[in-house]
């Protein structure tokens, strides 16, 4: 077996949720080498976080199947942890503005550690409510907390998603066993001509741009 097939779930430790916006497990940071849009870079991680010790799979398959972000704009990471998405945006695009969104007060503290040290000044790390209510995104990279319940994930994207640019596109990672396919269907009926109306009159295409390794990397885009 492989160790990307042997990995494990990616957890906090301390059996803590990764999605509590305040951890009470230490705070015990430490450094990680990883490697972000071709670089070999370290940044600073911590317990209580999503994945604090590794990039996940997930997140590693969906850095080799998505395209490049645009170069300027404004740009999403849903559910960022300590940052591999937003940071990888960022490097990318210097030209952009990264909005980095979590619900985890620590990962956002992390997230602004890192850009830091990497010179990423257009990075935003923010809970939701300090993102501007007019605000669209031309591009959105989530490895979505599917462990939060259908219910909070699905009021999670039906907020963010239709916030995208008429040509903008989002990126969803989703773990095959843990409901890939049934989500995808979810949001082609969510976001169906059928409910445009909620979402501003929009069309929204869904569909599967890839598979690796387990996992599902689902496009959304507005059909025009």
């Amino acid at each position: 077996m492989s160790q990307d097939a042997a990995e494990p779930q990616p957890t906090t430790g301390g059996g803590q949720h990764y999605f509590s916006a305040r951890p009470t497990s230490p705070d015990s940071p430490h450094e990680l080498q990883v490697t972000l849009a071709g670089r070999d870079v370290r940044v600073l991680t911590s317990g209580g976080i999503f994945s604090p010790d590794r990039i996940d799979l997930g997140t590693r398959v969906l850095l080799r199947e998505v395209p490049a972000p645009p170069p300027t704009g404004q740009l999403l990471d849903l559910g960022c942890g300590w940052g591999p998405l937003a940071l990888t945006m960022a490097m990318l695009s210097p030209a952009a503005t990264v909005w980095a969104l979590d619900v985890n007060e620590r990962a956002l503290d992390l997230v602004r550690t890192n850009a830091q040290r990497l010179g990423l000044a257009g990075v935003r790390a923010v809970r939701a409510d300090a993102v501007p209510a007019d605000l669209q995104f031309d591009a959105i990279w989530s490895n979505p907390p599917i462990r939060v319940g259908k219910p909070a994930l699905h009021a999670l994207l039906l907020q963010w998603l239709p916030r995208l640019t008429a040509g903008g596109q989002a990126h969803l990672v989703v773990q095959r066993n843990l409901g890939a396919d049934s989500l995808q269907a979810w949001l082609i009926e969510a976001l169906s001509a059928d409910h445009a109306a909620a979402h501003g009159g929009r069309h929204w295409t869904v569909r599967r741009h890839g598979s690796a390794k387990g996992y599902r990397v689902l496009t959304v885009s507005d059909a025009g």
